[in-house]
């Protein structure tokens, strides 16, 4: 009997660490997400899973092109956290005008969105530790461009891979090297 006493007891400690382990990790270190809207279409599909960074991007700036998940703003009108894309640093102007999105009056190359943007907005200038945010499916996605700039404390962690569906494991789709090639006006 004390056998089977001391055998679960083992158990019960194995199964303890392993669960505050989980929960350690999951908190600081790494995440998932299930993607469950088609606002950062064609990049991120409906219902595909990714890892989340939650730590190591804190020793890292965030830059444009980013996809990262955050918090929803109170502006948002949305409960769970959400992901997009990094656009406008702090400092920056940013508008969008003629279905293209410009930076400090320079038009983007975003070869990775769904199609051109079909609204206006701008001029703004992004606050400091704030940035903005857009869907790469410009005219489906509730972001920056209706709910304002995102406060940096709102960010969990920036998307590190996509493990589902099995055929697209990897690392996203990068955003360019260079955002400000020329592009037609």
């Amino acid at each position: 009997m004390k056998k089977i006493i001391k055998s679960l007891s083992e158990w019960l400690v194995i199964i303890v660490i392993a669960f505050i382990l989980s929960i350690v990790i999951r908190t600081f270190i790494i995440d998932t997400r299930i993607v469950p809207t088609g606002s950062m279409l064609p990049t991120i599909q409906l219902q595909d899973r990714l890892i989340v960074d939650r730590l190591f991007y804190k020793f890292d700036k965030i830059e444009r092109g980013d996809i990262i998940v955050f918090e929803a703003t109170e502006n948002s009108d949305e409960e769970l956290d959400l992901v997009k894309r990094v656009i406008g640093l702090p400092g920056e102007k940013v508008q969008i005008k003629n279905g293209k999105v410009y930076i400090n009056d320079k038009p983007l190359y975003e070869p990775y969105i769904k199609e051109p943007p079909d609204y206006e907005y701008g001029p703004v200038t992004v606050p400091a530790d704030s940035y903005f945010m857009l869907g790469d499916n410009r005219t489906a996605s509730k972001d920056s461009h209706i709910w304002g700039f995102l406060p940096e404390y709102k960010i969990l962690g920036k998307v590190w891979i996509r493990y589902w569906p099995i055929d697209k494991v990897g690392a996203l789709t990068p955003a360019p090297e260079n955002y400000f090639v020329e592009v037609d006006e």
